[in-house]
């Protein structure tokens, strides 16, 4: 039981915390951009949810969730989600202005210099190797989010066998993400709706 307290405790504490200003938005996100490359999931949950403490893990899950879900990349779109949260239209402009000017910028010179070296084997030993470092990110992170699931209406089992059949759906049978996610969603948003109800 006090564990249980002290989660509560943490969870609450991790909320606390909000952006101070649009400019504060603006050089965070700019930030959080530069520091990806490829999938940046976990870079973001370690600077929103334990650095920053915008956000709840929990909180982080849910928004995550949704922003799969939605056109364009993730990362953008959760940008855009805090920021009007936090600050109206205004705060969903920073935030994503955070997310893409500067990393525009450099992507822009990357692109003109990599034109230059594509062919070099280093070249293409540095990319691989910087593939397989996103990937074990994500399922790092992946395996960080599992305690948060405890809250989710669906319960961590059940929400594991849900993330297992889209794996295999995905990666298995390959068909399409939007056929999985619809599927599946659809499934999972009843169980919730029945089991809320």
């Amino acid at each position: 039981m006090p564990s249980q307290q002290a989660a509560t405790i943490m969870s609450t504490e991790l909320a606390s915390q909000r952006p101070r200003s649009l400019a504060d938005l603006y050089i965070s996100f700019t930030l959080l951009a530069l520091q990806g490359f490829g999938g940046v999931l976990a870079v973001v949950q370690r600077e929103l949810v334990e650095k920053k403490r915008w956000l709840t893990m929990e909180e982080f899950v849910e928004d995550w969730a949704v922003a799969q879900i939605l056109p364009g990349p993730n990362v953008v779109n959760l940008s855009l989600m805090i920021g009007h949260r936090y600050f109206g239209f205004g705060g969903a402009m920073a935030a994503l202005a955070g997310m893409l000017s500067v990393p525009l910028l450099i992507v822009l010179i990357l692109a003109i210099v990599y034109a230059q070296f594509a062919q070099h084997p280093e070249v293409i030993g540095a990319l691989r190797g910087m593939s397989a470092v996103t990937a074990g990110l994500i399922i790092a992170t992946g395996l960080k989010l599992v305690p948060a699931l405890k809250n989710n209406p669906l319960g961590r089992t059940v929400s594991l066998i849900f993330s297992a059949l889209c794996f295999v759906g995905i990666a298995y049978f390959r068909l399409p993400l939007a056929y999985v996610l619809f599927s599946l969603g659809v499934i999972t948003c009843a169980i919730v709706y029945w089991r809320l109800k």
